[in-house]
């Protein structure tokens, strides 16, 4: 493999793939395809099912298993180092069977709390391996939030956090902030009577749900409706936007 695309193909909708992305899929031989298991085997479809709208050349694709990753260990920080480099260590097997260009879809951007860019670094510090990459960006789940909500992710002249549910537990609310990779619904833990959320999941599927309103009033019914989707199909993808004071309703 002497070239490899990084392709960010959206939120889920595949309406959301880019038309530079197409163009990057159609220059790719041989896709890699990190499985999570059969729970989530629907991400995998999806990916398949846009490489089949979209690519009018013959292509291979290269199903790869994600490592195990210890969920259960305080050493948060050593657990997903590890991972990363187990991750690496298959991707790049992977990679030394491959001939031509290579590619990998990437749910949503590269850059947005995915750890592909990184499993591509490692590979090349070793030095067994030399290829050029080039990453192309996707819709990211904080925007398809947004757009389905139709509203501004910060208010006029003030910033606007991205984080995750565990700093949002350790840093607490400040101001507007998106929060991703939230399995333990850390908003329950946010205090206060003048917070807004707006909540969203599969966004751009044909699950998607949405829920909005003031914290106090509608976090039991997103803790509820989250268990039942997570119940039904195995796995799920959330994304929400809280914002500490709501001045007009929704700005």
């Amino acid at each position: 493999m002497h070239k490899l695309y990084v392709i960010g193909i959206g939120a889920g909708d595949p309406d959301q793939v880019t038309v530079q992305a197409i163009k990057a899929m159609r220059q790719v031989d041989v896709f890699f395809v990190i499985g999570k298991g059969e729970d989530k085997r629907e991400l995998v479809e999806v990916r398949t099912a846009i490489l089949a709208e979209h690519v009018d050349r013959p292509y291979r694709i290269v199903d790869i298993a994600d490592p195990p990753r210890d969920r259960a260990s305080a050493d948060y920080q050593g657990v997903v180092e590890d991972w990363h480099e187990r991750r690496s260590a298959v991707l790049e097997a992977a990679f030394a069977q491959a001939d031509g260009v290579g590619g990998i879809l990437v749910w949503g951007d590269p850059s947005l709390y995915d750890s592909t860019l990184r499993m591509i670094e490692r590979v090349l510090a070793r030095g067994r391996m030399r290829f050029e990459y080039t990453v192309i960006p996707g819709v990211t789940s904080v925007q398809a939030l947004a757009a389905r909500h139709r509203m501004v992710l910060h208010r006029i002249g003030e910033p606007v956090q991205v984080t995750t549910g565990r700093r949002l537990r350790a840093d607490g609310l400040s101001g507007s902030a998106v929060v991703l990779l939230d399995g333990d619904c850390s908003f329950t833990e946010v205090p206060g009577a003048d917070v807004h959320i707006w909540w969203g999941a599969y966004l751009g599927m044909p699950d998607e749900t949405l829920i909005e309103g003031p914290l106090r009033e509608v976090e039991e019914e997103i803790v509820r409706r989250r268990a039942e989707l997570r119940a039904r199909k195995g796995w799920i993808f959330d994304v929400y936007l809280l914002r500490d004071v709501v001045v007009g309703g929704r700005r």
